[in-house]
Formats: structure tokens, sequence, C-alpha cells
């Protein structure tokens, strides 16, 4: 998403190998100076131990107590304290009497000259060490006090042994390549590491730039906000990773959701396998608590990979109740056609024994069909005093007449019922629908509805012959979301029902029916009462 006519920014990947290398360069060399200083400290203590230790073992000698006290005491010293020095690999043993006079040196003609440095505690009997500047130039040195052998406890001379600074540095320069290998092999790991960072970063980041990576965070984060659409973006292993506001209202999702699983939300199974199924899925429609959505989803890719997926979610709830509304009418309209196609039969009949000549046989068979008409009508508007429902009912009794099925309806539904026409509409329609679809393939085709008007609620039962719900259906087939495929068909209607249902305090159940087929009980508002009880019979109209 680099801007047009501006450079593109350098990958975030390639800044973090930069700056990874410029830490693990900075670390090297800081660890490589710390590690010099560190050997330089302590070469320096080992050569100040070592003369310490040498210039003591001096000192106790046997040989070096009784030359120091004899007439000539350079004579025994001088090789001696030569063979110790060469030994010992120091740079001077100098044995000195209590007035620094030399009694042996590594340069011969300097015996007998005053020793040069401090002699700090060692005339009072204590070994002492420093650093100083001597005639064999800057040195560590150690001065140790000789004891007299009479049990007196009497310093009677002092040896002093030194190993020269240049020693030292040559000491330490030895130890260096050591400490360069380590260092380089710190190095190479180091960098290795990084380079190996940087190209998963790389690939996990496209190859894009910060600035590119914060608009397309920003954009999308405005895109995800602003659309009315709910949007749910999940990665391969089917978890939450990006939802919008319009998202959480409709699939009723917690604050929390990202980075849970999809399916792990209380959403109905089949909602939640569309979601992530590998091919696309557009448009499909479940019942979710007391909406009607809209579900698509589409795996998502990236370089040929699949890297999860993309579900839409739409709210069709006020759609879907105008379209079954529409529907109803599409179906009286039906019903009115075909009564009109009879009508202008009879018509035809009537007409033709009239031109017959046979006018009492013409006017017995008018006076016939419209008294079974009118029978008919008075039945259910006797029976059910609410219009609409009065006027559905006339409208599927004409369209069961017209399928060859026999649709009984009994009990009673007053003006004043608790339930809008609207919803009570959609209950017995899509009620009768699933029914009338539920016989279309039987033998013997019979459908019995019965209404019962409890003041406060109402209860409605329908009993069909067809092949009936299998038990191990007859949950799923009430389920929330269940799909239109579920059970040929009935699966949205019977979630709309449900829903209605719901929203008055109701129940809807599935069971067996004394017609060989499907019982659907529904109660609305207070409604009390057992389809069971239906009776076979008592039809207030049939066709």
């Amino acid at each position: 998403m680099a801007r047009r006519g501006g450079p593109r920014d350098s990958p975030v990947a390639r800044q973090i190998l930069l700056l990874q290398v410029l830490v693990v360069v900075v670390l090297v060399v800081s660890a490589v100076a710390l590690a010099a200083v560190d050997a330089r400290r302590d070469v320096r203590e080992d050569s100040r131990g070592q003369a310490l230790a040498v210039a003591e073992s001096m000192a106790d000698s046997p040989t070096v107590r009784a030359a120091v006290l004899g007439s000539d005491p350079s004579a025994t010293l001088q090789p001696y304290a030569e063979e110790v020095r060469a030994d010992t690999d120091t740079d001077f043993v100098v044995v000195m009497d209590l007035d620094r006079t030399r009694f042996t040196h590594p340069d011969p003609d300097r015996i007998g000259e005053a020793f040069i440095g401090d002699l700090g505690t060692a005339p009072g009997g204590r070994p002492f060490t420093q650093e100083y500047a001597g005639t064999l130039g800057p040195s560590v040195r150690a001065v140790v006090p000789v004891m007299a052998d009479d049990g007196n406890e009497r310093v009677v001379a002092l040896v002093s042994v030194g190993i020269t600074l240049d020693r030292i540095q040559q000491q330490l320069l030895e130890d260096l390549p050591s400490i360069g290998l380590a260092a380089l092999g710190a190095l190479v790991v180091g960098l290795a590491g990084a380079w190996l960072i940087s190209r998963r970063l790389r690939r996990q980041t496209h190859g894009m730039g910060e600035r590119e990576i914060t608009r397309m965070y920003e954009y999308y984060r405005a895109v995800l906000h602003a659309v009315r659409e709910g949007l749910v973006l999940l990665d391969e292993q089917g978890r939450v990773q990006l939802v919008n506001d319009e998202a959480r209202r409709l699939l009723g999702l917690p604050d929390d959701v990202v980075g849970r699983r999809f399916d792990d939300l209380g959403l109905p199974p089949a909602m939640v396998e569309a979601a992530r199924g590998r091919v696309a899925e557009s448009d499909h429609l479940y019942v979710l608590r007391d909406q009607v959505l809209v579900i698509s989803s589409a795996p998502a890719y990236w370089g040929g990979a699949e890297v999860g997926a993309v579900v839409t979610v739409r709210d069709r709830t006020e759609l879907q109740s105008v379209t079954g509304e529409l529907d109803l009418v599409r179906g009286l309209t039906a019903s009115l056609r075909a009564q009109n196609h009879e009508a202008a039969n009879r018509l035809h009949t009537v007409v033709g024994l009239i031109e017959l000549g046979r006018h009492e046989e013409a006017v017995d068979f008018a006076t016939e069909e419209l008294a079974v008409a009118q029978a008919l009508a008075d039945e259910v508007v006797g029976a059910v005093e609410e219009p609409a429902l009065a006027a559905l009912l006339l409208g599927k009794t004409a369209q069961a007449a017209e399928q060859g099925i026999e649709l009984r309806l009994a009990g009673s539904v007053g003006a004043d019922v608790a339930v809008s026409s609207r919803e009570l509409v959609t209950v017995v329609g899509n009620l009768l629908d699933n029914a009338f679809d539920a016989v279309a393939e039987s033998d013997r085709r019979q459908v019995r509805l019965r209404l019962e008007d409890h003041g406060a609620g109402l209860l409605l039962a329908v009993d069909d012959s067809g092949p009936g719900v299998p038990p191990q259906d007859a949950e799923r087939v009430l389920e929330r979301g269940w799909s239109t495929k579920a059970v040929e068909g009935r699966g949205l209607g019977l979630a709309l029902v449900g829903q209605v249902a719901r929203r008055h305090g109701g129940t809807i159940a599935v069971d067996s029916s004394d017609l060989g087929g499907a019982r659907f009980t529904v109660t609305l508002g207070a409604a009390s009462g057992s389809s069971s009880d239906v009776p076979s019979g008592s039809p207030a109209a049939s066709s």
C-alpha cells in the first residue's frame, strides 16, 4: 500500500535485521572489551601472586637465611637467585640488606647499589606488594622479610621478586586470540540468528514497511467499523482475529472474542461449519435468537496458501418478515385464482344447463354450490374472528383443495388475541406450509389444525399424515439457526415460528401424530393445554 509517486517504505524485516546486527555487533565489541579488561586484571593479579609466592619461598629458604648473615652473601646468593629467577619465569629476584644494599641482581654491575622502590611493611615483618618503575622498568613486585633462625622473629634481610609489565602485556596478548575466536563465534551465531528472524518476519509481514502496516491497520479498522455488514476474520485454526461492531451485535459476541475459537462462541453448528468450510458459501439464512441472519463465508488466500476465512453477516429480520407476508399474499392470490377458475367452470355449467332448457337443474346446481361455499366461509369466520387469520385459513382451505389435501380445522379464536395479526399469520402460515410439504408425497394427504384461545394466550397444534420427523432429528429440527437445507425446507419456517413463540414467552415442540406423521405444538403467551387433546374429527371446516 505504498503511496503512488513516493518511495516505498523499507521493509520492517530489513529494518529489524539492521537493528539486530547493530545490537549484536555492539554487544560483541562490548563483551570483547570487558573480556580484555578482565583478562588484564587477572594477569596482573596472577603476576602479583606469583611474585609474592616466589619471594616467600626465597625468604624461607635455609640457604638464604644462612647466606645473609655470612661475610660475603653475594657469592652464595647471586647464582642461587638467578637460578630461581630462571625457574620461576620472573624478571628479577633481589636479596638485600635492611639498608637496601643489594646482594643479588639480574645485572651483576648493580650488586651493592641501593634497592629502588618502596619497602612498605616488609621491614616490620609483613609482606608488601606494589607496581613500581625500577631499573628494569615498570613492574609488579613483592617484598618479603627474611627472618633469623634463632627464634627471635628478627628481620635480617629482605627479598624482592618482580615481573615487568612488558612481560604481563605479552602474556595478555597471548590470551587475546582465544578471546577473539570466542567473540567471532558469538558474532557469527548472533548474525545468523538475526538473519533467520528477519527471514521469518519478512514472510509474516509480506515484505511491507512500518508505514504500510500502520496504514493498512488503520484503514482496515476504519472500514470494518464503518460498514453496515458484520465482518468476522478467522485465521487458519478458526480463531477470531478481527470483528467489527455490527458482527458483535448480530451474533451476540462477547468483548473478549478476539483470539477465541469460532466454534466455542455458542453459535449454531451449521453456521460454524459454513464459516469454517473450505469453499465459499453465499447467502445462507439462519435464525439466531430474534433475528434472521444472512451468512456468507469464503476462505482467504495469500500467495496461494490459505490463511483463514472471511465471514459476513447481514440482518434480514425485517426483510424476512415482509417476505413472509408477501409469500402469504401470493398464496392467497393463487387460491383466489384457483377459486376463480372453479367459479368459471361452475358458471359455464349453469349456462350450459340453461341453454339446454334445464332451468330447474341449473337453479338447483347454483344454489347447492353457493350453499357449500357459504357454509365453508361461515364456519371459518364463525370459528376464527381474527380477520387476517380467517382470510389466511380461507386461502389455505382453497390451496389444500387444489392440491388434494384434506384440511381439518378445530377450535376457535376470538378477535382480541394477545398476538399481533402479522405474528399469528406467520405462525399458522408456516406450520400449514410445512404440513402441506410433508404430505405432498403421501398417499393419504391429511392435515389437521387445532386452535385454542385462552384469552391471555393461544395454543396451536398442526398434525399431518406425512413421513414424520425421526426421533434423532426431533431436537435438531427446532434448533436455533437450523438451515433451510437441514430437513427438507422446514428449518427456517420452524425457526421463525420458534422466534415468535419465544418472543411471547411460549414454546414449540414436535412429536408423533395420530395421523401417522408429525405434530407441531406451539404455545403463545400464557396458553396451556396439550396437543394430545386434539381429536381426530370435529372439524370446523374441511376440504
